[in-house]
């Protein structure tokens, strides 16, 4: 592939757009570790086991 393709094929992202997904991956990002933060322990690993279960991982 030459450089004159890849600069053809390449997606233009506004800085909007970019700051839009960066705003809901933080956000996201946080919702995951404070939602598991402040989680009872036993709820955390609940789900998490039962995750392994239904992805067909053995667990035990």
């Amino acid at each position: 592939m030459t450089t004159q393709a890849l600069k053809q094929g390449a997606a233009r992202v506004s800085r909007r757009d970019a700051m839009v997904a960066a705003f809901l991956a933080l956000f996201l990002g946080s919702v995951l570790t404070f939602g598991t933060g402040m989680a009872a322990p036993d709820a955390v690993h609940n789900a998490a086991h039962d995750w392994r279960h239904s992805m067909g991982f053995p667990c035990h």
